[in-house]
Parts: structure tokens; sequence; C-alpha cells
């Protein structure tokens, strides 16, 4: 059986953060006499001296110092407690499930988590890493509130949130680099393609060009762009996640005629608005304001 209060416990941490019984009362509005009570129970409780006097101050004993940690943990997980309380009756969830296509701009995607946490310090943000119709399926299946895809979902339920650019690349000493020309896709056939696999279970969706005798295919994005920058093939990858390869010179575009580029269509996509709490909103708007700028480019 617990012995002691919570508000015990707070008297005691106002006594030692503001130097003394006096100037605790006058913070926390209690009375002197009231503090020193409620600390003396503790002590006795205890059966240990939490505090002493040296001249005119107050100050913590060995033991007092031990308590005091603890009690500070006591202390912040009983505000964490009101603060949940709170959130729920507000209607505020405490958990957002997101699907995100591997391929969508995550310094952006960053910032939007970061600014919502901040928003809603108690929120437990799940991110969810799909390839393909693999976002899709979860929104649908319930198991992500808010998906970020490059498919609109059949439900109509979607936005346009912005474009990016898949540009075909190869390592810089790949023999694609060493014909002197413009390359044709017959030029690409005999070739490895690296290609990543759809991560829906129920459905399996194949996008871009896939007309390479060889292929391998990988399950992740890193994967893919880790195989292609050793020079162990040739991808269309999303240009915001090889950017820094690219500068670096350890990734370049390939020579093609036609189809260097291609650009995809990012969605917002969601299964009912109303069910949407105000931490998802907030996401949303958000990602509208992170993403405004993202755009096809040609150059």
């Amino acid at each position: 059986m617990i012995k002691t209060t919570l508000e015990q416990w707070r008297m005691f941490k106002a006594v030692v953060d503001h130097g003394g019984f006096n100037q605790a009362a006058v913070i926390i509005h209690k009375s002197q006499s009231t503090i020193h009570h409620a600390v003396h129970k503790l002590e006795e409780v205890l059966g240990v001296s939490l505090l002493t006097t040296e001249g005119r101050k107050t100050v913590l004993t060995e033991a007092g110092e031990l308590m005091l940690r603890r009690a500070n943990y006591l202390l912040e997980e009983a505000a964490k407690l009101e603060a949940i309380a709170g959130t729920l009756g507000s209607g505020i969830e405490t958990k957002i499930n997101i699907a995100v296509d591997a391929a969508f701009p995550h310094e952006e995607l960053y910032k939007v988590l970061d600014t919502v946490s901040a928003q809603y310090p108690l929120l437990r943000i799940e991110l969810i890493e799909t390839i393909l119709s693999g976002t899709n399926e979860l929104v649908a299946q319930g198991q992500a509130q808010i998906g970020l895809s490059a498919f609109p979902m059949p439900n109509g339920l979607n936005e346009e949130i912005c474009q990016i650019n898949f540009i075909a690349v190869a390592h810089p000493e790949h023999s694609l680099h060493s014909t002197g020309r413009k390359l044709k896709y017959e030029d690409l056939k005999s070739h490895r393609q690296i290609v990543i696999r759809d991560s829906a279970i129920n459905t399996n969706t194949d996008s871009g060009w896939l007309g390479a005798e060889q292929r391998w295919t990988v399950s992740h994005l890193r994967t893919s762009i880790d195989l292609v920058s050793k020079g162990f093939g040739f991808a269309w990858l999303p240009e915001p996640s090889i950017r820094p390869l690219l500068e670096e010179g350890l990734l370049r575009p390939l020579n093609l005629e036609l189809g260097l580029k291609r650009s995809a269509r990012f969605f917002l996509n969601f299964n009912d608005a109303d069910k949407l709490g105000p931490a998802a909103r907030s996401f949303i708007g958000e990602l509208r304001y992170q993403t405004q700028h993202i755009v096809v480019s040609d150059s």
C-alpha cells in the first residue's frame, strides 16, 4: 500500500526548487505550516531525513537528493497522465499511423513530423514505409489513417500533394556511359536493371520501364540506390533521394535520347476525412505547406 501522496512530493519539490519553506508557500499558494507538515510526514513515513538546515538555508540531505530525482520522475509521469486524459477528453488522438511510399521526399516529411510532434508532444507517430501500391492497401485496410502514395485511392478521397522526377542513373564507370552517343531503350536491354518490388500483399503493381533482360528485384529503395551506386546496374530513382549522390558524382544520369526523366505525382490519401482528429489534420496542413515548392523540374 502506498503511504505517500503526490501532493506531499510536490510540496517537497517546491521547497527544494524555491529555496525554502517560506518561498515555496508563496509560489504554490499553501501556508508554510501546511508545507512543513507535508514534508515532515514524508520523512516520518519514509524513515529518512530529506532536508536539513545550514545557517538560514534549507538544503537536501544525501537521501533527499536521491528521493528528489525519483520524485521528479514521479511528478513528470503524473503530469503526463493528466495531459493524456485532457487529450482524450478533447478528442485529440494519441497515435497516428502514416503509410509513406519510400520515394516520397523525406526531408520535407521529417520537417512535418517534427512540427506536428512539437504541437502534440504526447502524440505517437508510426511511420510505415511502403513501395508502390502498398500505401493504399494499408489505408484501405484501416492500418494507416493517412497515406502518401504515387497512386490515387479508388474511393476518390485523394489530394495531389506534389510531383517529383525519377531519373535514369548508373555508376559513373558503368559501361552505359562509355558509348559516346545518345542511348536508346534497346541499349538498356542487355544491362542489369534494379527494380523495387511492390510492398502490397493483395495487389502487385509494376511501374516504369521494365525491359531489361536481367533484373534484380529488391524490397527497399535504399537497397536499390546502394546497388546502383556500387555499379551493379541501372535504375530510375527518385531525384530527391539521390540528389546528394548526384552532386558527389557517385551517380550519373544516363545519356538517354528519350525517357531520362519521368515524373510521378504523389497523393495524400485517406478513407474518411470526418474521422481524422486534430493531430492528423495538423499533419495534413503542415504537409501542404512543406511540399508546395516541390514541382517537376526539367532542368
